[in-house]
């Protein structure tokens, strides 16, 4: 005959009979200190001796702090004491209800929940999922415990209330605006620590750091504010980006690739969107680190460059069939270089900041090469030279390499994915890696442009995309070379003309800086340009 004891005649403890009966208990007794009746058969400390008649038992009190203390020592006695749930209670498979719990008619106890032992649910309750009910506590007829909660020991939740869930501090996160972040994308009851990421130039990035497998802390996800001074629309720029990056996986799965390490995996959300606007209107994104991968700030071998070189060419050919003409233009004009000229034109003129004074050579230098500011831009417009997806940000520094083998892994920093020319993004690539300086080295005599890595980079360039390139687009790339650079030198002295508002400085002289190399990269390709022009024919 399966029988229970129960220590506690009361109210409650009808209750528990009563649903006792219903799971399979034939004979139900009781223990108590007031209540008299046939099947009160002792008092509550003659639960020793009846364990001699009973194996199993449970303390019925409605008390908090009486149920836990009587489970306790029911289990210490080496009772068998069960968690008791009504049949019209619903309990989610993957939820843990330890030992002396009650949950009563119609309450609900949702996935990944846990019930900690002598605690009560109570009817019509709802404990929703990845909450705690410490041990002893009571959740009152009808009230909700929202997701994320945990329901301190012996805390009573009154009927009718509703828990919202309260925040856990999250170490890293020292403003409110990341806090709010990691946990609209529901990182936040499991995230270790957050700490900055990366050397970007526009916008804020933290690696979220969270337990694995074996309680260990890894960089499982990325976290990045947008930077709106630069990107105005941030959902045109996050459908780009979720529009080419699920493209992406589907060529990947073709080729047989690893769709977690050949490119970015974007995450909405918890409530679908693509980005997160703080109370401040900021926007954040988020996607998936790629572990065991390294970011390179400047080329520190030649090899690394012709893999950034087939890393750039494959991901144009892969996206040769993406239509150009769906992708918002995120950055009005980013790569048109007469707009560029004109508007560091403009930047001259009003001097805002009174900076004109400090930057003279620089300015002569730009304003004597305007013709050349519109070579690319006149044959686009004539048709001679089609609209691609590019990247038009291709440096080193966006290629994720595979730090086992040394090979590129996937192009990263697709804020600016638009339509494009692949001069363009092929001339951004020598700009910034076939120098033999840093972009914002102060001695210029350190700076040159090195013509056997422009040469290496063509090989690998070509070698992946000489085959969806026409052959205008092809005698375009060193024209690209020249012009990214110019333009990129521009783009600096403007900032620094207009009080440095879109790249981020580190003292006031820092774009004076960044264009002074530029424009002393520009001058070694001007003296160069035949031999360039050659080394496309070369590998064409």
């Amino acid at each position: 005959m399966k029988a229970l004891l129960i220590l506690g005649a009361g109210g409650f403890g009808q209750m528990v009979k009563e649903t006792a009966a219903m799971i399979g208990y034939e004979q139900v007794v009781f223990l108590d200190d007031a209540a008299k009746g046939a099947d009160v058969v002792g008092k509550c400390c003659d639960y020793v001796i009846k364990h001699q008649e009973y194996t199993t038992a449970v303390a019925a009190f409605g008390n908090n702090r009486t149920r836990l203390y009587w489970t306790d020592k029911l289990i210490e006695e080496g009772y068998e004491v069960p968690a008791i749930v009504h049949p019209s209670a619903i309990i989610s498979p993957s939820a843990v209800i330890e030992p002396g719990c009650f949950i009563m008619q119609r309450a609900v106890v949702n996935t990944h929940t846990h019930i900690e032992r002598g605690a009560l649910i109570n009817s019509g309750a709802v404990v929703d999922h990845d909450s705690v009910v410490c041990r002893g506590a009571h959740v009152c007829l009808g009230s909700i415990v929202k997701a994320n909660c945990t329901i301190e020991e012996g805390k009573k939740v009154e009927a009718g209330e509703v828990v919202f869930s309260t925040r856990r501090k999250i170490e890293g996160a020292d403003s409110r605006s990341l806090e709010d972040a990691v946990y609209a994308f529901g990182f936040g009851t499991q995230c270790s620590y957050v700490k900055p990421f990366g050397e970007g130039h526009i916008n804020e990035t933290y690696a979220v750091y969270m337990p694995d497998e074996n309680g260990v802390d890894e960089p499982l996800y990325v976290l990045q504010r947008v930077n709106i001074n630069v990107f105005k629309n941030p959902a045109e720029v996050m459908e780009n980006i979720f529009g080419v990056t699920e493209y992406l996986r589907d060529v990947i799965r073709r080729e047989g690739g690893n769709l977690d390490r050949e490119t970015l995996s974007y995450i909405k959300t918890k409530s679908g969107d693509t980005y997160f606007e703080d109370d401040e209107g900021q926007p954040w994104r988020c996607l998936n680190y790629v572990s065991n991968s390294v970011c390179y700030q400047t080329v520190e071998r030649p090899e690394q460059f012709y893999q950034s070189a087939r890393s750039f060419g494959h991901f144009l050919k892969q996206l040769g069939d993406y239509p150009a003409e769906s992708l918002h233009e995120t950055i009005p004009q980013f790569h048109d270089t007469v707009k560029r000229f004109h508007d560091f034109e403009a930047a001259v003129k009003k001097d805002v900041k009174n900076r004109g004074r400090l930057c003279r050579p620089e300015t002569e230098f730009a304003l004597a090469r305007e013709e050349d500011c519109g070579v690319l831009m006149k044959q686009l417009q004539e048709g001679i030279l089609p609209l691609r997806v590019t990247h038009n940000d291709t440096k080193l520094n966006n290629i994720l390499f595979d730090a086992d083998t040394g090979k590129g892994l996937c192009i990263i920093d697709l804020d600016t994915i638009m339509p494009g020319l692949a001069a363009n993004d092929f001339g951004d690539s020598i700009r910034f890696g076939a120098s033999t300086a840093e972009e914002d080295e102060p001695d210029l005599d350190k700076v040159h442009f090195d013509i056997h890595l422009y040469e290496l980079y063509v090989k690998g360039y070509l070698e992946m995309a000489k085959d969806v390139l026409t052959p205008a687009e092809i005698e375009s790339l060193p024209w690209g070379a020249r012009l990214m650079t110019l333009e990129c030198g521009i783009r600096f002295l403007t900032d620094f003309l207009q009080g440095d508002v879109y790249f981020k400085t580190a003292y006031p002289e820092h774009n004076l800086v960044r264009a002074r190399t530029q424009f002393r990269l520009v001058k070694e390709m001007e003296e160069q340009f035949e031999a360039m022009c050659e080394i496309i024919k070369k590998y064409q």
